[in-house]
C-alpha cells in the first residue's frame, strides 16, 4: 500500500477499535456522530491524502478535510488528518521518523497555513477563544483571518506553535509527533487485531494524560476525572463499556487522544505492522 492508503486504513483502523470510552466505535454512536460517518470520512479524504504525498502540506490538508465532510458534513477526524498529512508525506519521501516528520513541519509555508484555515469552512470544529492578542487569528473566522496571517507571516508551523499550550495535536507538530511514535511503538508490541490494539492504546494514553479537547469543552477537572476513571479500570473491558455510556452522558469525547492513536497506526502500518 501507498502511504495514502495507509493513512485511510488507519482512520479505519482507529474508530473500529472498541472500547474506547467516549468516542465513536464498531459498537456504539454518539448522539450526533455515528460510526457510518467515520468510515465514509476515512474515504472521503482520500483524494487530499494521496496529495500529501507531493502536493503543500497545506493545500493537502485542506482537501482532505472537504473530503472528509463532503458527504455528512461533520466534523469526523479534523485533528488526526491534521496529523496525517505530514507523516504521509514523511513516508512519501522515504523519512518516516520524528526527525523526518519534523523537517517537513518546519518547511510549512504562509500559503499552508491559508489553506489550512480554509479547512475550517468545511466543518464545525470546537475551539477555545484565542487571546485577545491573537483574535483576529481566531481559526473560527476561516478565510477572513488570512490577511492577518499574510501580514504576520505566520507559516502552519507557527500557528500550531501558538496553540501548543492547550492542544495536543499542535503540540505533536511542534514536538516531533513524540506520542504518535510511541503510540506506534506500543501498538506494535501489543498482539491481537489491530483494531483491538488501537483500543488498548487508546485506554492507555487516556489513563496517561488529560485529552486536551475534553478539557476544552468541559475543563480540566472533567478532563482529569476522565483520565483517572481509565487509569482504574485500565485492562478491564467490562468496566471500560460501562465507563463508554459514563462518559456519553457527561459529553466527554477524547477526540485527541483518538487523533494521535490514528497517527500511531499510520506510522506503525507504515513500518510493516500486519492489519
Amino acid at each position: 500500500m501507498r502511504p495514502a492508503e495507509h493513512a485511510q486504513l488507519a482512520l479505519l483502523l482507529e474508530v473500529s477499535g472498541t472500547p474506547k470510552p467516549g468516542n465513536v466505535d464498531r459498537d456504539r454512536d454518539l448522539p450526533d456522530l455515528r460510526y457510518e460517518q467515520f468510515l465514509a470520512g476515512a474515504v472521503g479524504a482520500g483524494s487530499g491524502l494521496r496529495a500529501a504525498e507531493s502536493d503543500s502540506i497545506g493545500i493537502a490538508f485542506e482537501r482532505a478535510v472537504e473530503g472528509m465532510a463532503g458527504r455528512h458534513g461533520e466534523n469526523t477526524q479534523f485533528g488526526a488528518l491534521l496529523l496525517l498529512t505530514p507523516l504521509v508525506r514523511a513516508a512519501s519521501e522515504g523519512e518516516l521518523t520524528p526527525a523526518g516528520v519534523d523537517r517537513v513541519v518546519r518547511e510549512t509555508t504562509v500559503a499552508d497555513a491559508a489553506a489550512f484555515y480554509r479547512a475550517f469552512e468545511h466543518c464545525s470544529v470546537f475551539v477555545s477563544d484565542p487571546p485577545a492578542e491573537w483574535d483576529d487569528l481566531d481559526v473560527r473566522r476561516g478565510s477572513a483571518a488570512i490577511p492577518a496571517v499574510e501580514e504576520r507571516g505566520l507559516t502552519l508551523h507557527d500557528v500550531m506553535a501558538l496553540g501548543e499550550g492547550e492542544d495536543d495535536v499542535a503540540r505533536e507538530w511542534t514536538g516531533g509527533f513524540e506520542r504518535s511514535f510511541r503510540v506506534a511503538d506500543r501498538i506494535e508490541e501489543l498482539s491481537g487485531p489491530l483494531s483491538d490494539r488501537a483500543a488498548a492504546a487508546f485506554c492507555e494514553q487516556l489513563a496517561e494524560r488529560r485529552d486536551t479537547l475534553v478539557a476544552k469543552k468541559h475543563g480540566t477537572d472533567v478532563a482529569e476525572w476522565a483520565r483517572q476513571e481509565i487509569a482504574d479500570h485500565l485492562g478491564d473491558v467490562e468496566m471500560l463499556d460501562a465507563l463508554a455510556t459514563a462518559f456519553v452522558e457527561r459529553g466527554v469525547n477524547p477526540g485527541t487522544t483518538a487523533d494521535i492513536v490514528a497517527a500511531g497506526l499510520f506510522i506503525a502500518l507504515e513500518r510493516g505492522v500486519e492489519a
